[in-house]
């Protein structure tokens, strides 16, 4: 824990910056747009490119802000519903970004993303160039998952895990996490013993922490616990992490000792395999003997035929499928380049024995090793 003087100047030296803020940091109460607490955010991210770095903003909110002009009490439940707030919230809130950015000159960008826009090859790599134009034309992208068009089971889940996956995508050098709370604490803030950790230099910190879970406010969906994740898979990719509250985010950025700083644990690694490990959902699986999965894990070999035992799932080419081992357990993940009712006739046999027999269309390896992650 004491690193924390000298840690803030990876704050201050930051040339590439994300800002994620969650919709409870937006939002009133009774679920509307707060326009003084929107000013108050631009001010600061305004005062941030002021300073010389470039700013991504990934917001919630759309659902939020959709609820008072639908005369919705709360966020509802059901997913149509959610999706008819978000439509309604969208355009409110980036009018509202809009309008308080003009006042310091900015122009703002709206970009909206489905993980299948960043998990899949061709579609990554132009969400990339988007983001790199965009900062490049002086614009100040604002993000958020289109929740009017995502399903339940294909989704991010939660803002604060995008926020770590733009990070990446934009090499970005700092993310900061605001939200309802200060940083993060050893227990429940409220508890009088409660300690704020003002370092989190690796899990070990972690180990006695108690993360409990959604916000107070009752209108988002990231408790604690996503925050901490999310600040997981950007220190990983060597990016660190400011968690505090909206009220501070000025500090923070200043690089004054306020929230939490969660200092780079990894190294950056190619783009899409941080989202195929922490944005996709398997469409399957494939089952590996014990020597495919020697290969896979410790040779770092591409997933042949040859070594597969079994199918399940409900897949095509280009899909993510986990790697299981004979005992069950989950290797890795990876993006398959067969059907799954391609597979079974597959099985077992070698590359030259399929293509003599299939065609050379059929010796490609099953999973590519540049399309597969360790999990």
């Amino acid at each position: 824990m004491g690193t924390a003087v000298a840690g803030r100047a990876v704050v201050t030296g930051a040339r590439r910056v994300v800002v994620k803020v969650g919709s409870s940091s937006l939002t009133t109460a009774a679920g509307g747009i707060d326009p003084e607490r929107v000013s108050r955010l631009v001010d600061v991210l305004a005062a941030t490119r002021a300073g010389g770095a470039e700013v991504v903003l990934v917001s919630s909110g759309a659902i939020a802000a959709g609820l008072s002009p639908l005369g919705l009490r709360r966020r509802p439940r059901g997913l149509a519903a959610q999706q008819a707030a978000a439509s309604v919230g969208q355009g409110l809130l980036v009018h509202r970004y809009t309008e308080e950015l003009a006042r310091h000159g900015v122009v703002a960008g709206q970009v909206l993303l489905t993980v299948d826009d960043v998990t899949r090859r061709s579609h990554y790599r132009n969400a990339h160039q988007t983001f790199a134009k965009l900062l490049e034309l002086g614009v100040l992208p604002i993000v958020n998952e289109n929740d009017t068009v995502a399903t339940t089971e294909i989704r991010f889940g939660d803002n604060d895990r995008l926020a770590a996956l733009v990070a990446h995508l934009v090499h970005a050098d700092l993310l900061v996490l605001l939200s309802d709370v200060d940083g993060l604490y050893d227990a429940a803030p409220s508890d009088p013993g409660s300690r704020l950790l003002t370092d989190v230099v690796s899990d070990a910190d972690l180990a006695a922490v108690d993360i409990g879970g959604t916000g107070t406010a009752g209108v988002g969906t990231g408790g604690m616990r996503t925050k901490v994740d999310a600040a997981r898979i950007a220190t990983g990719a060597g990016i660190p992490v400011v968690l505090t509250s909206a009220d501070r985010a000025g500090s923070a950025l200043a690089g004054e000792q306020v929230g939490t700083l969660f200092h780079a644990t990894g190294r950056r690694r190619p783009t899409r395999l941080l989202w195929l490990a922490h944005a996709t959902e398997p469409m399957g699986s494939l089952v590996l003997d014990a020597g495919a999965v020697r290969a896979v894990v410790e040779r770092r070999a591409s997933l042949l035929a040859a070594g597969i035992t079994g199918v399940t799932g409900s897949f095509h080419a280009g899909d993510p499928v986990d790697l299981v081992g004979p005992d069950g357990a989950v290797v890795g993940r990876g993006l398959v380049n067969f059907d799954a009712e391609e597979l079974p006739g597959l099985l077992g046999r070698s590359s030259r024995d399929l293509a003599r027999e299939l065609g050379a269309a059929y010796e490609r390896e099953v999973v590519h090793r540049d399309d597969l992650v360790l999990v």
